[in-house]
């Protein structure tokens, strides 16, 4: 979801008036869902520099600085379990991201959630080679929001590398309690100038894609690159490679997968298309999971790469959801807005059922990545499934 940009995004988010942001007396307590697979879930965060390129947002600055967490299946036990999110981005998260979606500061104890996932845990040797998934979250959301959808790849025995795009993320915590925000957005943002910074930061997203998977291909080759766990130097299989995102990240997914000859198959959630791979479309599968009202119709980007590409294709619409869907917010807000009162929750996550919809979206992100990255025969996507009766096959 695009926190920045939520009130401005063109065919992503309707403008949506958000009542004043309502205090609690305690602060609400809220959880993600568990994983469904076999696995237990290993995390770890690492720091990458790319000194082979100044940042490309802050030009002053002669490198390109990432953070970047590790989500693989991992031994039993292990570590503590690992944070939603790091102190100092869950504090930010509070102050500024929160508000804006009618949750005042304090409301929340972002920082109390945790995730199913062990800090540092081993690597389980017995899932085999891991298949890679690269994700991105939407403009201006950290990495952080995709874990409900990470996590449960991960247990089911990939390595997915989810990222942080810094200073286009509204909040990005890096080792020694040091915080970056985004940068702000111009004074005036016209349609014009929307379509410019999604641009700026579509072709950013984009480099720093590559170099983290150049970065997990040093992994592959059993070398390290920081503070990584046990087994996980020579884990990841660079022979299956997927690219994952939601929203601005979903573009980012299907240009990585045009572009970059390792990446095999991509998943749009829910996001536009910038740039090229607009009107190019892919070659490689592919599969774009649609909110509600979000349509080939309503969408130019979609028609047009949908026309273009040439490869295995699905699209599937999701009954009652909205864009933020998407993201963990799907099973957060919920949660929150039964506690607090006059959060507008249809406007970010729809009116369907969170547990439904989270099941549903596991279920065929984790089919679809099984079929083009392992070769496991599914028939989820030849019509409708019982199991998920709010998602239609759309032809």
């Amino acid at each position: 979801m695009s926190f920045k940009l939520a009130a401005l995004v063109v065919a992503v988010l309707p403008v949506v008036a958000v009542p004043a942001a309502a205090q609690v007396k305690e602060p609400v307590r809220v959880s993600l869902p568990a994983p469904g697979g076999p696995y237990p879930v290993g995390t770890v965060a690492v720091r990458l520099v790319d000194r082979s390129r100044p940042d490309p947002l802050v030009r002053a600055r002669p490198y390109r600085e990432l953070m970047v967490s590790l989500w693989y299946p991992a031994k039993p036990g292990g570590g503590p379990r690992a944070p939603h999110m790091s102190p100092l981005a869950a504090a930010d998260w509070d102050r500024h991201s929160a508000p804006p979606m009618g949750i005042g500061k304090g409301a929340v104890d972002w920082a109390g959630t945790r995730t199913t996932a062990r800090v540092g845990a081993p690597v389980e040797r017995r899932a085999g080679r891991l298949p890679v998934v690269l994700f991105g979250s939407g403009d201006g959301g950290p990495r952080t929001l995709g874990t409900t959808l990470v996590e449960d790849l991960a247990s089911r025995g990939y390595l997915v590398v989810t990222v942080d795009h810094t200073y286009e993320a509204d909040q990005v915590e890096f080792p020694g309690r040091r915080l970056v925000r985004a940068l702000p957005l111009p004074a005036k943002l016209t349609p014009e100038v929307i379509e410019k910074l999604l641009a700026k930061h579509a072709r950013a997203r984009l480099a720093d894609m590559r170099f983290v998977l150049d970065q997990v291909g040093v992994l592959a080759r059993g070398r390290g690159i920081g503070a990584v766990p046990v087994g996980m130097p020579g884990a990841p299989d660079m022979t299956r490679v997927g690219a994952l995102g939601q929203s601005l990240g979903g573009s980012v997914a299907a240009q990585l997968t045009r572009d970059d000859r390792r990446v095999d198959a991509g998943v749009n959630l829910d996001g536009a298309y910038v740039g090229e791979v607009a009107e190019r479309g892919v070659a490689r599968p592919f599969m774009q999971l649609a909110a509600e009202t979000h349509t080939r119709e309503s969408e130019p980007s979609w028609k047009s790469f949908w026309r273009a590409s040439t490869g295995w294709k699905r699209e599937l619409r999701f009954k009652g959801a909205a864009h933020g869907s998407f993201t963990d917010l799907q099973a957060l807000l919920p949660q929150v807005a039964a506690r607090v009162p006059g959060v507008p929750l249809a406007d970010f996550v729809g009116m369907a059922d969170p547990g439904r919809s989270v099941a549903a979206q596991r279920a065929y992100v984790a089919a679809f990545f099984d079929l083009h990255l392992r070769g496991k025969a599914t028939r989820l996507f030849e019509g409708s499934d019982p199991r998920f009766p709010g998602v239609s096959l759309i032809p």
